[in-house]
């Protein structure tokens, strides 16, 4: 097997790179006035100067730092690195996803989104779902499948901010997929969720090799995905939108009795379009705009802003009940407001004001829970989030997925792509913004965020994980800001997570905490394991220096040089 030689040297890098030994979620508890030479974490933040890469798997960071050091910019290393996520972390994200991405060029001093989000077919409608025989939007399956948008997502960076051809960029990829990679403890463990497609022919011959689940350290290879992978390389996103992959797509939808045809492909298209933002304690904080959910992140940090929050303490109970009560308010409206904005214009000035804020804030009593009675829409949990800031300081907070664990669960013939199923995300109600209409994009949780300080960029992060997002976004944010923590530690401390149905908190926030939570009226939920997966890297505003943080709840891998 001839192996590349720049990626052993890579793969060694990352190797020494990350000696640190991965802890249980009680082991983030602050350690006070005690001497520790991190600092209370895990690890210490990663550090570097000529550029920095910070992704949920070494082996995509590795990918990343070899494009940097081929001499490519963030752009080039961001999409290199999400392309080899395709390849080891299928049951994550696919080239049959969407992606969203914030753009920050250091030269022409511009901050730009990109909505690379694809839209239902347009024979898809409700009333045909009806006719079906659905009562409401499936969650997996061929009706669950919107054309992908990552692809021309991918394309449309490389085309505006990229120094390399999509060639170069997806080689690691190509290699992984052919060559094999050896399966990790965390990746194992999200891979036996693959048997619950086991009936699925094309979907069992990818990813149940052996008739089950793959084990840690076993080889996974999928050379199905590496001839796509090469044929987007060599013929550029049409490959996928109008030439071969997009025809054999579309042959496996109809005889799954889907409404796609070449015409939906053809016609996918990415956007260019302007962030959204507000102020924090003297910061900017940038979001997508709908139709995904970046708004209530930004209205959470609005609400938020109006109370001491560093004199309640970190992770009390009455820290944690402000959050909780602000995140309630901030997704009813997400609920009620976020949908596809060809389709519907949400009033996103008064919601984003900071006068908004204050009212909502009336809703909010110290002593007891607030209920907006709103449910939360449909969201998926199986994302991966990667952030670049190359030698120049262009920075890239890049997010891709396909929804949930392995998607629709279908992959399309022998292209070795798996299909998303963020259609499922559509709502049934026909008075909805957010209904299930040809040519639509759905409702959508993938938020990139990036901050700015003084006018320029400060923190360039993410916090994957479905509908916790915004608040994984929040809390991250507000450890920074307000409790002055460093971007490891930031990452490492304990979360919430509010549901419809209730509060989960990691298992390192205490039970006086969550007895008092109770007597508020706080509905807890058991929740074992933890939430979210954070990526960021941070500008030193004085020496330009880059700092790192990544997860400890995933493969986190940043690396620098």
């Amino acid at each position: 097997m001839n192996i590349n030689k720049s990626r052993i040297a890579g793969t060694i890098m990352i190797m020494a790179m990350m000696i640190t030994t991965v802890l249980p979620v009680e082991s983030q508890q602050p350690l006070g006035d005690k001497p520790s030479r991190t600092g209370g974490r895990t690890r210490s933040a990663v550090r570097a100067m000529n550029g920095m890469i910070a992704t949920s798997q070494p082996l995509a960071s590795a990918a990343g730092l070899r494009i940097l050091q081929q001499g490519g910019n963030a752009v080039d290393a961001a999409v290199a690195a999400a392309a080899v996520l395709c390849v080891v972390e299928p049951m994550m994200v696919s080239p049959g996803g969407d992606l969203f991405a914030l753009v920050w060029d250091a030269k022409k001093k511009e901050l730009k989104a990109l909505n690379a989000s694809g839209r239902a077919p347009m024979a898809a409608s409700i009333d045909a779902l009806k006719q079906r025989g659905f009562k409401d939007m499936p969650d997996k399956g061929i009706h669950t499948v919107t054309v992908p948008g990552a692809v021309d997502g991918w394309g449309k960076l490389l085309e505006r901010y990229g120094s390399m051809k999509l060639a170069q960029v997806l080689q690691p990829a190509i290699e992984y997929a052919e060559q094999g990679f050896p399966v990790t403890d965390v990746i194992a463990a999200d891979w036996q969720l693959a048997g619950s497609f086991k009936d699925n022919p094309d979907f069992a011959r990818t990813f149940l090799p052996n008739g089950k689940p793959l084990e840690p350290g076993e080889i996974f290879t999928n050379k199905n995905l590496a001839n796509s992978l090469r044929k987007i390389a060599v013929e550029g996103p049409d490959a996928f939108y109008r030439g071969e992959i997009a025809a054999k797509i579309v042959k496996f939808a109809n005889e799954q009795g889907g409404f796609h045809t070449l015409r939906d492909f053809a016609k996918q298209t990415s956007n260019w379009i302007d962030p959204i933002s507000t102020t924090y304690r003297g910061h900017t904080v940038y979001e997508l705009p709908p139709n995904t959910q970046g708004l209530a992140a930004l209205e959470m940090l609005n609400i938020l802003e109006g109370y001491d929050l560093k004199s309640l303490g970190h992770n009390t109970a009455e820290y944690l009940h402000l959050l909780i009560e602000a995140k309630k308010l901030a997704y009813a409206d997400r609920a009620k407001q976020i949908a596809d904005p060809d389709f519907y214009k949400a009033p996103l000035d008064r919601l984003l004001s900071k006068d908004y804020a204050a009212e909502q804030r009336k809703h909010i009593d110290p002593a007891k829970i607030y209920d907006p009675s709103q449910k939360d829409p449909r969201g998926g949990e199986d994302t991966v989030y990667l952030t670049v800031i190359d030698k120049d300081r262009n920075v890239v907070s890049f997010i891709q997925s396909i929804f949930s664990a392995f998607g629709s669960g279908l992959v399309a013939g022998d292209t070795g792509i798996v299909l998303h199923n963020r259609g499922a995300g559509f709502s049934f109600d026909p008075q909805h913004p957010n209904r299930l209409e040809g040519g639509k994009r759905p409702f959508h949780t993938l938020i990139p965020g990036m901050a700015f300080k003084d006018g320029r960029p400060w923190l360039s992060f993410g916090v994957m994980g479905g509908d916790m997002q915004a608040q994984g976004h929040v809390q991250v944010l507000l450890n920074l800001i307000d409790f002055g923590m460093d971007i490891q530690r930031a990452g490492e401390m304990p979360r919430f997570r509010h549901f419809d149905s209730g509060v989960a908190l990691e298992s390192a926030i205490g039970e006086d905490v969550r007895s008092t939570l109770k007597a508020k009226g706080h509905k807890l939920t058991m929740s074992p394991g933890s939430f979210g997966g954070y990526q960021a890297i941070m500008i030193d505003p004085i020496s330009g220096a880059l700092f790192a943080g990544s997860d400890l709840r995933k493969d986190g891998c940043a690396i620098g040089w």
